[in-house]
């Protein structure tokens, strides 16, 4: 069975970035669903994602918002955090044809937003960046 929307775009997502220089120079390859409980910091982990139904006449189709967390502890936190985000939206946002999304075509990726606030344990800083998937069924 083929992966659904949202799953298919995650598994495309992470090896987009763990094949982008600009992100592997920050992050290496930490790039989580859920991270192991010995993380290495800084890293990436994905958020939410929520698939909505967004089919015409012919196509079965989605829009998929979701997000990715970028974590840091080190003595610049807060721009290590901001720089990672900013990394991820180089590397995806209206880059479609870096993204494979298998049994899927990736029609647009749009970058929404991202925010930074210190993480609950006062320990670093939490980067939180918004994105936007449309999706199409592969015929």
């Amino acid at each position: 069975m083929a992966d659904g929307f949202a799953l298919a775009l995650q598994k495309g997502i992470r090896a987009a970035l763990v094949a982008d220089s600009g992100i592997t120079s920050l992050v290496s390859t930490r790039v989580y669903d859920e991270p192991p409980q010995d993380v290495t910091f800084p890293y990436l982990r994905f958020g939410g994602i929520e698939p909505s139904a967004f089919d015409t006449d012919t196509t079965e189709g989605s829009l998929v918002s979701l997000s990715l967390e970028a974590h840091s502890r080190s003595a610049s936190g807060r721009v290590e955090a901001v720089r990672i985000v900013e990394a991820v939206k180089a590397a995806l946002h209206r880059q479609e044809a870096s993204v494979t999304v298998t049994g899927h075509t990736l029609v647009e990726m749009i970058f929404q937003t991202y925010s930074v606030t210190r993480d609950g344990e006062g320990r670093g800083y939490t980067a939180v960046i918004a994105l936007q998937a449309m999706l199409e069924e592969t015929a």
